[in-house]
């Protein structure tokens, strides 16, 4: 009969566990069932004390936790910190919780955060807490928000990954050569071998590189240079999960997910607003792909993105030498054909729709007309030319 009872119990756990933390929501009538259930093992406790003797002890107790939510009384003792995880349900919270020795028990927490309606408002993330701290007291101390650790730092995007480890180390005070050393290999961070393909016959270069989600992170306090990197591959992979990036560009595209991240790097560092992202998108494979007299890229932020990555300034375009735009030496030298051997940048999601569903046009030039960075797009060099003499007129160039 025991052991019965306590499958049953594991069940209830399972099931809780395998539920959604904000739909997972038990119906209670009324306010004595604990009463009851406690009372109902104390009568099955009197039979087994006046059946099978003293060892009935150690049954009733067995018997007592299955009715009775083991929880411990009060606000707890002593400081833990506690992390969160994104994406964490109620149940993986309790476990996380039990772990720490935080609570008692799984139920103890869930039952608590199911009779608290605020409880949907925990966030993944770093707390301070207490040891042995009660289920409701461990809900209300999650809901405080001067118990939750606040380590956030924002990604922006278009930033080159050296350009991100830079302000990680700024943050975390973790050199920037960890970071260089943790990036060597990008399939260790998460990155999917399958990422590293072409359809173009260029050569693979294996880089994290555009891999790197622009986002706003919570940094665990004990973070490691690969734990932070991992977290944000992690992301860019569900972003792009989540929009069926790699399905829709080789189905819709016939591109590898390499070239058009490739592609929504080079759109995230030329468009000058966001609007125009998917047009920028579309030049860059109207030139490598289309009928461009070259099939090259011909975008000045390909050299730039080289002399960042050899130590020297990036410059604009006027400022740039004649030999530093054609260096014969530059893998990512503007005239080379074909895209270049990796992003030159880490998009964000409207530079990565951008390039997954372009819209339709055959434009190869493209020039900025405003102050707010809308540019004007162009299929032959003659309206190019057009439209940089509106530049002109509006004073961009």
């Amino acid at each position: 009969m025991i052991d019965d009872l306590d499958l049953g119990f594991d069940e209830a756990e399972r099931g809780e566990k395998g539920r959604h933390r904000r739909g997972f929501v038990r119906k209670r009538k009324g306010g004595s069932g604990g009463r009851g259930k406690t009372f109902l093992a104390l009568l099955l406790a009197l039979f087994l004390l006046g059946g099978i003797g003293g060892g009935a002890f150690y049954g009733f107790d067995r018997i007592q936790n299955y009715f009775v939510t083991p929880d411990y009384d009060g606000a707890g003792t002593g400081e833990i910190t506690v992390e969160i995880k994104q994406g964490a349900l109620l149940a993986d919270m309790a476990d996380a919780l039990v772990t720490a020795d935080v609570v008692k028990s799984q139920k103890a927490f869930i039952e608590a955060a199911e009779a608290n309606s605020r409880s949907k408002n925990i966030q993944p993330g770093t707390y301070k807490l207490r040891k042995q701290m009660s289920g409701a007291s461990a809900v209300t101390a999650m809901l405080d928000p001067k118990n939750r650790i606040v380590n956030g730092l924002t990604i922006p995007e278009g930033r080159t990954s050296l350009s991100i480890y830079k302000l990680l180390s700024e943050k975390t005070k973790i050199p920037v050569k960890d970071f260089q050393t943790a990036a060597k290999d990008p399939e260790a961070l998460g990155v999917p071998e399958w990422w590293f393909k072409r359809d173009d016959g260029k050569k693979v270069v294996k880089s994290v590189e555009g891999f790197l989600f622009p986002d706003t992170y919570e940094i665990p306090p004990k973070a490691t240079a690969e734990s932070i990197l991992k977290l944000m591959v992690d992301n860019f992979l569900s972003v792009t999960g989540e929009m069926k990036f790699a399905d829709r560009v080789q189905k819709e595209r016939k591109v590898s997910p390499y070239e058009a991240l490739i592609v929504s790097s080079l759109a995230q560092a030329e468009a000058g607003n966001k609007d125009d992202l998917g047009k920028v998108a579309r030049v860059a494979y109207n030139r490598v792909y289309g009928e461009f007299n070259c099939n090259c890229l011909e975008m000045d932020v390909t050299v730039n993105y080289y002399l960042e990555s050899i130590g020297k300034p990036t410059k604009t375009s006027a400022q740039m030498t004649v030999a530093e735009l054609d260096d014969p030496k530059n893998p990512y030298n503007r005239k080379l054909p074909g895209l270049v051997p990796t992003p030159i940048n880490n998009p964000g999601k409207q530079a990565l729709e951008g390039a997954m569903a372009p819209p339709p046009g055959k434009w190869l030039y493209f020039v900025a007309i405003d102050k707010e960075g809308h540019s004007a797009f162009a299929e032959t060099y003659e309206g190019h030319q057009r439209n940089e003499a509106k530049a002109r007129e509006a004073g961009i160039i």
